[in-house]
């Protein structure tokens, strides 16, 4: 199974992540995240601790990656590897593990919930997330 896929997107960028539960679905997305930027080459030196919270599955997602998203901005950070440590539909906590931040090919300014999806397959999970670039 891929951690995940770019797929084709008129105006913004869109990918379709994988998981085989719904916890390695949200490690995937966020792996995909900064994939996408060009922001996985240096190794990860720092630890941090991360919690989210939606009104449903679809909103703790898009929370999610917008965290991260908020993270790197504020704290000048990438991110390669997310270790999810609790999961629910409404809540999630993850130790994440990055790098002072390196120059990116392109910028991510936002997730969005156009065209979101989290769906469960014959093969696991699969979300179609939009994010603005």
């Amino acid at each position: 199974m891929n951690d995940y896929e770019e797929i084709d997107h008129t105006a913004d960028w869109a990918f379709r992540a994988y998981g085989r539960d719904i916890t390695e679905l949200f490690q995937n997305a966020a792996y995909a995240l900064f994939a996408l930027e060009g922001a996985l080459d240096t190794p990860s030196v720092l630890t941090r601790e991360i919690h989210a919270q939606g009104i449903d599955r679809e909103a703790l997602l898009v929370n999610w990656l917008s965290e991260l998203l908020f993270l790197q901005e504020t704290q000048r950070e990438t991110y390669q590897k997310f270790e999810i440590t609790n999961l629910s539909d409404t809540a999630l906590s993850a130790t994440i593990h990055g790098a002072p931040a390196q120059p990116v090919t392109k910028f991510i300014k936002a997730v969005t919930y156009h065209d979101l999806k989290i769906q469960q397959t014959a093969t696991g999970w699969e979300a179609t997330v939009v994010v603005d670039v």
